[in-house]
């Protein structure tokens, strides 16, 4: 009974081995066994001492069987921008001008101006030096690219045929819609004026027939305008001879004028040196003007203006208006004009408006002005007529707050004008360090005269104005 019971435990204990292999085997996982065994040759159990992790169920794929990937994945390379071409100037040379003087290259400029507008920024048209190029009536319009640089080193001379005006242009050279232009150089616009200046008192009697006889027509255009642009530079350029006004601005916002030489006969009529209208944020500085009308001239729609450091002589000095022409209304504010040299003008500084016109016009600040031989250097009028005779009519254009700071020097027929409206008097009007002096003269000179207007003075004035209310 022994020996059985023995016999059955041995039996039992070789059961019990084999049952323990078969299930250790049955717990390898098949995939790294396999790893193992093609990494080591061998097929022989994991160490002890580093047991196998308990394997993680796999999830379903939908797709390839998926690789090992890289421990940091890079991502795919941004494409690198396109290059960015640089500007390029344009010369009208290369565009068939010959800048001989005598053959029109007005289609030149045309197309090298095409050129250089469409082309990306910045980009530069190109007016080369030593050449005297003749343009007839052209129009640079936009829009275009903006940063677009006019170069003017050389001599633009206009037409002096009246074929070649036509019925006649408000303009001659225009910049149209255009955002952030320059232009500048050494160059020169020469207008060639004298023909039209000679012919207008014929012009004037007349009614106006160009056929008759080869007669330039009555409408005589500005030399350089700008329309309906922002960001306007025009620098170092001269503009001379002009058939009517040099330089206009009309319609145009964040003007800047520096280093412009304007240069007409004291004698040429209508030739304003620059004028503005409906135009916004304009300086002009460190510029020289003779003309045979007023220097600068700003009109209706005009505000946040500063003039400083310029010179102006011959012509009719530095003006406001005139306002109100036609019953119309004008707004007008916020211009200042500083450190101005006037020799031998009609006026220094001067505000001009129509009867019957309305609106206002407020806000100027005239300081350290310096006047030579000048007929009348301080002028308000509002009574303002360049007709024979004007009608006279109640409704004005209000003015106010007006200071004069700082005139001085020498007049030749009276030194302060100030005649306002009976309707609407002018009011807040500031004078203080007013020295003007009588020039010798054979004819006797006049007493400050005022009408109708309002102020205070502070210190005392050479010669006394007291006038005033």
């Amino acid at each position: 009974m022994a020996n059985d019971t023995g016999g059955l435990r041995g039996l039992v204990a070789i059961l019990l081995l084999v049952m323990f292999i078969a299930t250790c085997g049955s717990a390898r996982d098949p995939v790294k066994y396999s790893l193992a065994n093609q990494n080591e040759g061998s097929k022989r159990k994991p160490s002890n001492s580093n047991p196998p992790p308990k394997p993680s169920p796999k999830p379903k794929m939908r797709s390839k069987p998926k690789t090992t990937p890289n421990p940091e994945p890079t991502p795919s390379p941004t494409p690198a921008p396109p290059a960015i071409k640089r500007g390029s100037t344009f010369s009208v040379l290369d565009y068939g001008a010959k800048g001989d003087g005598a053959t029109e290259d007005t289609e030149a400029f045309l197309d090298a101006w095409g050129a250089a507008c469409h082309h990306e920024a910045p980009s530069a048209m190109l007016v080369p030096s030593n050449r005297e190029f003749l343009v007839g009536p052209i129009s640079f319009s936009g829009p275009c690219e903006p940063n677009i640089v006019f170069q003017l080193d050389g001599t633009i001379i206009a037409p002096t045929s009246a074929k070649a005006w036509g019925t006649g242009r408000l303009q001659w050279l225009e910049f149209r819609v255009l955002e952030q232009v320059k232009i500048q150089g050494r160059g020169t616009i020469e207008g060639r004026g004298s023909v039209w200046w000679s012919n207008t008192q014929y012009l004037l009697s007349n009614s106006l027939d160009t056929k008759l006889s080869g007669n330039l027509p009555h409408t005589r255009p500005t030399a350089l305008r700008f329309y309906g642009s922002s960001k306007v530079t025009v620098t170092g350029i001269t503009i001379q001879n002009s058939q009517q006004c040099h330089l206009k601005f009309d319609s145009c916002q964040a003007v800047e004028v520096s280093g412009v030489t304007i240069s007409s006969p004291g004698d040429s009529p209508n030739t304003d040196g620059i004028h503005l209208q409906n135009s916004v944020g304009v300086t002009i500085r460190s510029t020289d003007m003779a003309c045979g009308d007023d220097c600068i001239s700003i009109q209706t729609g005009c505000s946040n203006i500063q003039i400083q450091n310029v010179k102006c002589g011959p012509g009719h000095g530095i003006s406001i208006g005139g306002l109100g022409k036609g019953n119309t209304q004008a707004a007008v504010s916020d211009v200042t004009v500083q450190n101005a040299d006037l020799v031998g003008t009609l006026t220094g500084v001067r505000i001009k408006t129509w009867q019957g016109g309305s609106g206002y016009a407020k806000g100027f600040r005239f300081s350290n002005i310096k006047v030579s031989q000048v007929m009348t250097p301080i002028v308000i009028d509002q009574f303002y007529c360049e007709q024979t005779k004007c009608k006279n009519q109640t409704s004005a254009v209000a003015l106010s707050d007006i200071t004069y700071d700082g005139v001085v020097g020498t007049y030749t027929v009276q030194p302060v004008r100030l005649a306002c409206s009976d309707s609407k008097p002018c009011s807040g009007i500031h004078l203080s360090g007013i020295q003007l002096q009588g020039a010798q003269q054979r004819g006797k000179v006049l007493d400050p005269f005022c009408w109708k207007a309002f102020g205070d003075i502070k210190g005392p004035t050479e010669p006394p104005i007291h006038c005033l209310q």
